[in-house]
């Protein structure tokens, strides 16, 4: 039985070693591509008009290379990039199996906008085209063909201000709700026809408009929805919309800028304030609504103005939190403690307030207010007296500029305690230089004391 067995698995061996050994045709063989795609355009030049936008503005058509397979495995990417930049970074589009593609005068706008080019001017643009199997493999590259391009202005979303100024107004600004607002302090910079821009200060967790007018409210920019999560670092805006901008929801300084071709807004924090916040009987000891005191610099050392009313205890506390889980009291001898009663201004007034965390010390001055300078009725030798505002909590009086005139602001009728505007940008500094630049003319100036150590001023003519 055995011997039978091996028979047949010999038989069966010589088999399959026939079969293995059976000679098989040759296996196709693909040449590579004798040579790359062709590229001719239908124009040299694309200047169109707005009202071309979609119209065809350039054919582009190219030969098909010569690979060895179906033209239904073949793919090319058109490139389009700046001349000189070598396609380093090109705008691209796909097509598979065509010889052919249109672009029309808002296809090729968009691209051009989109890498920075200027309204109504010519630059030169390359395009070709890379050639490919579907899978990428064996890429050939086209001839480059330059077209000048001149992009044309899109009709922007929003319509920008023809007044060509904006103007921030709001809880939120210096000003606040007031209107007119401080011009030199709450006045964008035009970037261009369309963009604005400008580094404001900002209350936290408060609401702003933009007006195209300073001291009208006929028409602002606002925003559809202000409950929308993370709007108040940007979004859409549009033209008298129902709700206000939100504010961001830290105190501090923010560079807002606005596009009305997008219809975008973005507020970007430059820096936020340290606060310190201040209840008493003033405000009725509530530390969420109390005023603070501001430390531009997060450094532990702040300062503001607070106006203390007739008929109160003149009392208050110190927090680093709006709440009364870290409160400071009178430690005696100007010091700070989180044991101590607490602090007090001797009288009503308008009191500037300092506090100091790191060094655990408070501080108080009385005020009033005044404005000294070339003009007439002071020559920098007496103060025109300032009326305090407690609706605005402002400072205001009525001076007439000559031609060249300056002046600054001073308490109590001395220089100790001075501010002037170094810069012109509206911002008040200590010892600051000298407010200038008004044509001759009667104004009514008005000095903001109140935000978080952070003062401004406005000068209206009369």
């Amino acid at each position: 039985m055995k011997k039978i067995f091996n028979l047949i698995f010999i038989a069966a061996s010589s088999i399959l070693l026939f079969t293995s050994c059976e000679k098989v045709g040759s296996l196709p063989l693909y040449s590579a591509a004798a040579g790359g795609p062709s590229l001719t355009s239908s124009a040299t030049t694309v200047a169109a008009v707005p009202a071309d936008s979609n119209k065809t503005a350039i054919v582009l058509t190219w030969t098909r290379p010569s690979y060895s397979v179906d033209s239904t495995n073949q793919k090319f990417i058109i490139q389009l990039a700046p001349t000189g930049t070598s396609f380093a970074s090109p705008s691209a589009v796909t097509v598979v199996t065509s010889l052919t593609k249109s672009f029309t005068a808002k296809d090729i706008n968009t691209i051009a906008l989109a890498w920075g080019f200027a309204y109504n001017t010519a630059y030169d643009v390359d395009f070709r085209v890379i050639s490919s199997y579907v899978n990428n493999n064996e890429q050939l590259s086209s001839n480059t063909l330059k077209i000048k391009v001149t992009p044309y202005v899109v009709p922007p979303k929003v319509v920008p201000p023809t007044s060509k100024a904006l103007f921030l107004v709001g809880s939120a600004t210096a000003g606040g709700w007031g209107n007119p607002v401080p011009d030199r302090a709450q006045q964008f910079t035009k970037i261009d026809s369309v963009t604005y821009q400008g580094t404001f200060y900002l209350n936290g967790k408060s609401e702003y408009l933009i007006l195209p007018v300073n001291g009208d409210w006929t028409n602002k920019y606002s925003v559809a929805n202000n409950s929308l999560t993370g709007l108040s670092d940007g979004g859409d805006f549009g033209y008298n919309l129902s709700s206000n901008f939100p504010g961001p929801a830290a105190t501090g300084m923010y560079k807002i800028s606005v596009d009305f071709q997008k219809g975008k807004f973005t507020c970007v924090k430059v820096k936020t304030y340290g606060l310190l916040w201040v209840p008493g009987d003033y405000q009725g000891w509530n530390p969420a609504t109390a005023n603070t005191l501001g430390s531009p610099n997060s450094d532990g050392a702040f300062e503001s103005y607070i106006n203390f009313p007739a008929g109160g205890t003149f009392e208050f506390k110190m927090a680093t939190t709006p709440d009364w889980n870290n409160a400071f009291g009178d430690g005696g001898n100007g010091t700070l403690s989180a044991s101590g009663g607490n602090l007090k201004v001797p009288s009503a007034g308008f009191y500037k307030v300092n506090g100091n965390t790191t060094t655990n010390t408070w501080s108080v001055t009385g005020t009033t207010w005044g404005i000294i300078g070339s003009f007439a009725g002071s020559g920098w030798g007496s103060d025109a007296s300032m009326a305090y505002d407690k609706n605005s909590n402002s400072w205001s009086a009525t001076i007439t500029l000559a031609a060249g005139d300056e002046f600054k602001f001073r308490a109590n009728s001395g220089w100790d305690l001075n501010y002037g505007d170094t810069g012109a940008d509206g911002s008040l500094e200590a010892g600051g230089d000298n407010i200038k630049g008004y044509a001759a003319g009667s104004y009514k100036v008005t000095l903001f004391l109140g935000n978080s150590n952070y003062y401004t001023y406005m000068v209206i003519k009369q």
